[in-house]
Order: structure tokens, then C-alpha cells, then sequence
């Protein structure tokens, strides 16, 4: 399976699909999934812009039909009656086949999305023309019972999409990358599922995002990673059956 994860810097406005279209331009249309970062259409530091910059169900429908060559998984703003959410979409055959609302809104520090977005109240795997596909957001990932409930649902896929700010920079490296590279191969391990991890670069009112996008096969092997800090396309090659493996070694299977 060829999963290519897109590490761009999302620019902070509501995009049109011409303009996401350039994104896909350089795609092989071999690959079978193309991921991109949380907040892809919109950019982070959105504030009150949110309530004008959000997309409906049909807006976000016209990127869907981009995915006729390959599944598509971008975040952007869905705006549904009077709330606004943070949220991911999974698009296959042209159409949207899943929107996953985040269900865990930081509201500390740097972070202020509690503030304008309404939490999410699912988490729940579904199928894919890949097999049993789990999305995530960012902090949902730092949520010890959703680690627990993904892993009881055993997915094949698992799909983070992060827009995470860079911080801690020790000589050691990066601490938020390696807290996230803890997370997302626990993630994996305990889930038996190849986890697909894609953050975003570039700076917005100040705060810089690392990138360092990866993949973690089910015995949390690192497969591959971006660069930090620098934009990216980057290609990955997952093993399917890796992950039956990890599950029958799991006993859950």
C-alpha cells in the first residue's frame, strides 16, 4: 500500500479547491492514500475568523471528488448549525465517505480551541476499501483512554493528523517529536495497526511547527520520516499484513 503524507504549511484563510488542487499536482496517481495535516484548508490560528472561514458539508463534498485516483484525508473547519468543529474527512471513489469531529480541544498555554470549536462525541473505527480505518486529531493522541478505546477496536489504519507546535529543544533533539514518537508507536504496538502520523510546517503568529511526519508499522518500527521544519511530500510503503500479524500476536485478532 503506497500512502503519500503531504507536510505542508497551510496557509490562514479558507482555500479554494483550485488552490488544494495544486497540492495533488505532482501525485502519482499510483498511490492509494494521501494524507494531509489537521487544518489543512484553514491554518491553525484561525480566532474569530473561524465563524466566517468554515466549511459546509457540501463545500467540503467539492474536495471530496479529488479523490478519484487515490483516498483522501485532509482537516479543515466544518461548520454544522450554529457549531463549529475541528475536524477530519476521509474521501475515497470522489466521495466523502467519513467526517471524524476532534473530540479533545486543548485549552491551555499556546492553545485556545476550546474556545471556538465544539467537541466531537465520536470515536469510532470504519471501513475502508484498506480495511478498518481509525482517525485521530492531535491532542486526541495525548488521551490515554482514547489510545485505549482505538486499541479495543483493533483498526488495520490508524490516521493522526497534528498541527503541532515545535518546543522543547534539548540536545537530545526535539522533545515533542519524541513524545510523539512515543505515543504514536504505543499507538501502534498495543493497536496492531500501521499508523500514519502527519504534522504540519511553517510559522503562524508566531508559533513554528515541526513536521517530522511518519509512518509506525505494528511493531512500532518507525518506517519513515520528513524532515523537520521544511515542507515535504513524502512516500511510504506499508505492509498489510503486518498488521494481522501484530493482531494475532495480540491475541485479539
Amino acid at each position: 500500500m503506497k500512502i503519500t503524507l503531504m507536510q505542508i504549511s497551510p496557509k490562514l484563510k479558507k482555500i479554494t479547491v483550485a488552490e488544494f488542487e495544486k497540492y495533488l499536482r505532482d501525485i502519482d496517481i499510483n498511490n492509494d492514500l494521501v494524507a494531509f495535516p489537521e487544518l489543512a484548508l484553514n491554518g491553525y490560528m484561525l480566532k474569530d475568523a473561524v465563524y466566517e472561514d468554515a466549511y459546509s458539508v457540501d463545500e467540503i463534498e467539492e474536495f471530496a471528488s479529488l479523490s478519484k485516483d487515490y483516498d483522501l484525508v485532509f482537516g479543515a473547519v466544518l461548520k454544522q448549525e450554529h457549531k463549529f468543529f475541528n475536524s477530519a474527512f476521509y474521501c475515497s471513489n470522489g466521495k466523502l465517505l467519513k467526517i471524524h469531529k476532534k473530540t479533545a480541544l486543548p485549552n491551555y498555554g499556546l492553545f485556545q480551541e476550546a474556545r471556538f470549536f465544539f467537541k466531537g462525541s465520536e470515536l469510532e473505527a470504519f471501513e475502508t476499501r484498506f480495511g478498518k480505518t481509525f482517525i485521530a486529531v492531535c491532542e486526541e493522541l495525548y488521551d490515554a483512554s482514547i489510545i485505549a478505546k482505538i486499541a479495543e477496536q483493533k483498526p488495520d489504519i490508524i490516521i493522526v493528523i497534528s498541527n503541532s507546535p515545535a518546543r522543547g529543544f534539548e540536545e537530545s533533539g526535539l522533545l515533542i517529536q519524541q513524545q510523539w514518537e512515543h505515543l504514536l508507536c504505543t499507538t501502534a504496538l498495543l493497536s496492531g495497526a500501521n499508523t500514519i502520523f502527519v504534522n504540519r510546517v511553517g510559522f503562524e503568529d508566531g508559533l513554528g511547527f515541526w513536521g517530522g511526519s511518519c509512518v509506525v508499522n505494528p511493531k512500532a518500527q518507525i518506517l519513515n520520516r520528513a524532515k523537520l521544519f521544511k515542507k515535504e511530500k513524502l512516500l511510504v510503503n506499508i505492509d498489510k499484513k503486518l498488521s494481522d500479524t501484530q493482531k494475532y500476536l495480540l491475541r485479539e485478532y
